[in-house]
């Protein structure tokens, strides 16, 4: 935990300068969302992130990580964290398979339909 903690500070001093949507800190920004997923840790701000950056150098998308900020997203339900972060990502992605899963997932919990979600 203590690890994820100083982790946690690099990746605010990162978030709050002008590196933060340079394409070069991806992979830094991708391994903390993956790091967040196993702490069960969640910031908003370095998900957006990453998103964004898929957003403007479309090469580099990864469906994995994609999934991952969006099972995340799903968890912290009702909050709009979800609605923001498939707002953000292209319409040809959502079509791949885990990111389509996790779309009718979180149909299912919305539209109240619990034991076809579990």
């Amino acid at each position: 935990m203590a690890l994820f903690e100083q982790m946690r500070a690099n990746m605010g001093k990162l978030l709050k300068s002008i590196d933060r949507y340079n394409p070069k800190n991806l992979a830094t920004l991708e391994h903390y969302v993956e790091t967040q997923a196993k702490e069960s840790a969640h910031v908003s701000e370095a998900i957006l992130t990453v998103l964004k950056l898929y957003q403007f150098n479309p090469a580099f998308f990864q469906t994995t990580v994609t999934a991952q900020i969006l099972l995340k997203a799903l968890t912290n339900l009702p909050h709009t964290d979800f609605t923001l972060c498939n707002c953000m990502i292209n319409q040809a992605h959502q079509e791949e398979r885990p990111i389509r899963q996790i779309l009718y997932l979180r149909e299912l919990l919305e539209t109240c339909h619990f034991q076809a979600f579990w």
